[in-house]
């Protein structure tokens, strides 16, 4: 799975996996047919050979699937042991970061506007 910044997880022992698309559920075998589809935010499970399942909550992205290659890319992803536990790091992380991102843009719009006062003052000056 990659991230912009890094590679966040890599795993070549995953037999199945079942992930949200924009078009509801897609689940994914070792002889699927290569395909492309749009990621929607929500769990992606996966399950290792002889192993029990394992969640990821994904925000939206692109997940590929070319020969015995799967290929995930999203904004941001946290990974949970089980589903209580992904619930509470999704919460800690991707909350705590929309509510950085509302910050981030109520100051750029501050920004803007400020600009394009000061432009105007200046066009008038003229």
């Amino acid at each position: 799975m990659l991230l912009p910044s890094q590679v966040f997880f890599e795993n070549d022992d995953v037999e199945r996996i079942v992930a949200e698309t924009s078009e509801g559920s897609l689940g994914i075998l070792p002889h699927r047919r290569d395909c492309v589809a749009a990621l929607a935010p929500g769990i992606l499970t996966y399950q290792e050979k002889n192993g029990s399942p394992a969640y990821l909550a994904v925000d939206e992205g692109v997940l590929a699937k070319v020969g015995t290659r799967v290929l995930v890319s999203v904004r941001r992803a946290v990974r949970g042991a089980d589903l209580g536990q992904l619930h509470d790091a999704v919460k800690r992380q991707f909350l705590t970061r929309n509510d950085q991102e509302r910050q981030v843009r109520e100051a750029l719009h501050k920004l803007e506007s400020t600009f394009a006062g000061k432009l105007a003052e200046f066009s008038r000056e003229r």
